[in-house]
């Protein structure tokens, strides 16, 4: 009888890992590197509280104060999940593995890191707080892209890493601009374990993502073939721009169950039970230095 439960640890442990290397939005779950999750849609955050500078007594010494380290508890809000099965007749014990691991990355790879990367963009230009409106340009989409770029080092102070995400056929507009002369920079982009060449500018790296993924908001399949679509009220974005550390992404693989055939009582098959939960949180303050750009022209 095929090891079961040890299939399942290895898939849930590679599937997490393809998931934060090989989405778009994967830099935002290296923030969420401390969190404690034991299964379920809990998940336990860390959260710091300081307090700034008083004045120094000569007889008092200094002015008293506390370094407050806690662990705060989220609901993961995406609960998310699918099976699959697969005939005894078409996979033997023998080629189980290989097999259901091909099927397991190839459908997160088309249908699950999609979905996430939609919903994280949405939710995190949902609560940007330095807005725009803008019909892409080559003319000038390096002008306005700085000037927004501008207004968050101005709120930032200019000290923090920032990440520009933006729509590839703005990112391509970009790359194409009259404005340019040379004025984007490579840089190294690190995103868990893989470290990839980026384009930056004035010290921000961008990160072109597909532009389906790239709505305010989505409509997201609740049975029958599943998956996510934009809502009619959808607009375009053309970028988000905020500091790296700012948006905590997490994502969990809960528990792949996978059923024997000889264990099955439904049909003669492997079923493969995946469930993803996931969810994007904001670290305090990050709103207020977050600006997303939202493209004038529909669709």
């Amino acid at each position: 009888m095929a090891n079961t439960i040890e299939y399942s640890k290895v898939f849930q442990t590679e599937l997490d890992r393809q998931m934060t290397e090989g989405a778009t939005s994967g830099w935002m779950e290296d923030n969420a590197e401390q969190a404690v999750y034991t299964g379920g849609k809990e998940i336990k955050l860390p959260t710091v509280s300081l307090q700034g500078l008083g004045d120094y007594d000569r007889d008092e010494g200094y002015t008293g104060g506390a370094v407050t380290f806690s662990y705060q508890t989220f609901t993961m809000e995406q609960d998310r999940g699918r099976r699959f099965r697969l005939d005894a007749m078409d996979v033997s014990e023998a080629d189980f593995a290989v097999t259901a691991a091909k099927v397991a990355e190839e459908f997160q790879r088309t249908k699950v890191i999609p979905e996430i990367d939609a919903y994280r963009y949405s939710t995190l230009a949902a609560k940007a707080e330095i807005t725009e409106t803008y019909t892409p340009d080559a003319a000038d989409v390096y002008s306005r892209l700085t000037q927004q770029l501008s207004k968050v080092c101005d709120v930032t102070g200019g000290e923090v890493p920032l990440v520009i995400t933006m729509a590839r056929p703005v990112y391509d507009l970009l790359m194409n601009s009259p404005e340019l002369n040379r004025c984007l920079d490579a840089a190294q982009f690190k995103q868990g374990e893989l470290t990839t060449e980026v384009k930056s500018v004035n010290g921000a790296v961008i990160i072109p993502v597909p532009s389906a993924r790239m709505k305010t908001k989505y409509d997201f399949a609740k049975d029958g073939e599943g998956g996510f679509k934009p809502a009619e009220d959808a607009d375009p974005i053309n970028w988000i721009i905020c500091p790296k550390t700012a948006p905590v992404a997490v994502s969990r693989t809960d528990k792949v169950k996978i059923i024997a055939p000889e264990q099955n009582q439904f049909a003669d098959a492997w079923d493969i039970d995946y469930r993803k939960y996931h969810d994007l949180f904001l670290s305090e303050n990050a709103a207020e230095v977050t600006a997303v750009s939202l493209n004038g022209a529909k669709g």
